[in-house]
């Protein structure tokens, strides 16, 4: 772990990192890819110390409210942060200036920090996003090795509903031959049902690799899936995204499933309620 001094925090989209690199261990993650000139090792984590200062110099001189987003390159929730503090520290900036929140994490730490979560939702929005992979605990330890399993995911989900916070789940990604069955998504799109979660994003069943991450993930399956990874230059030779066989069924299912339950279901609906900050309703006029 070391420390940075960042010259900004916010992107044009009003998104942020407080660390880069992350400690979860996941096999497939993309963040590795060298495309994101991510800290090596990996695991080598760059923490932003003054991110809540430049957060909060951004936020006294915007405009208009907004949602804050954060988690979708670096987990705010990952093992430094229980010492350190700073995703705490930003999430208390954003709920003193009165703008919402969309946070995505794998993690149970994010418990910590439910009081913030539910003023920030009092007062704006919060959307807590979440990432399921697979119904079975001993399987998640492996492909996300340093992170709560996916038992515990869930509870997570029902205690935000429970909390009134809307969630958001990311359904992804669906490794072939591991977890892209469909007795594996059924139990987790049920899951989802039972959390009332109002958004579930899944680009496909599969995932993307490219240089740095596939590396990775070939190593991480020749430790534990011997054989497989020669099974994927077969089928796969070097494609950036990685499509199971069981893509179009599983999809089928998940867009009538959803529809049935009114889940939003396409990136686009997704995207848009995670953006969408409430504006107050307009004054009615006085008559007299």
């Amino acid at each position: 772990m070391h420390f940075t001094e960042v010259k900004s925090i916010l992107s044009a989209q009003n998104g942020m990192n407080i660390y880069r690199g992350c400690t979860h261990g996941c096999i497939y993650c993309d963040s590795r890819s060298d495309c994101y000139h991510t800290p090596k090792p990996f695991e080598d984590i760059e923490v932003k110390q003054n991110a809540p200062a430049l957060l909060e110099k951004a936020l006294r001189s915007k405009r208009r409210k907004c949602m804050i987003g954060t988690g979708a390159m670096c987990d705010p929730y990952m093992h430094c942060e229980k010492d350190l503090l700073l995703t705490r520290q930003c999430l208390e900036i954003i709920e003193r200036y009165g703008f919402g929140l969309a946070i995505q994490t794998k993690s149970d730490r994010i418990l910590r920090d439910i009081d913030l979560l539910k003023s920030i939702n009092r007062k704006a929005k919060c959307v807590v996003q979440m990432t399921l992979t697979t119904m079975d605990d001993s399987l998640c330890r492996i492909i996300e090795p340093n992170v709560c399993a996916t038992s515990r995911r869930i509870e997570v989900l029902n205690i935000m509903r429970d909390c009134g916070i809307p969630t958001v789940v990311w359904l992804d990604p669906f490794l072939p031959h591991i977890n892209d069955t469909m007795e594996n998504f059924s139990f987790l799109m049920k899951s989802c049902i039972q959390a009332n979660v109002r958004g579930i994003i899944c680009f496909g069943i599969g995932l993307t690799l490219r240089n740095g991450n596939r590396e990775y993930f070939y190593d991480a399956l020749d430790a534990h899936f011997p054989g497989l990874s020669e099974k994927y230059r077969q089928e796969f030779k070097n494609n950036y995204v990685v499509t199971s066989r069981n893509n179009r069924k599983i999809m089928d299912f998940f867009y009538t499933t959803c529809r049935a339950h009114n889940i939003l279901c396409t990136p686009d609906e997704c995207f848009s309620y995670l953006h969408h900050f409430p504006e107050e309703e307009p004054l009615q006029p006085e008559l007299f």
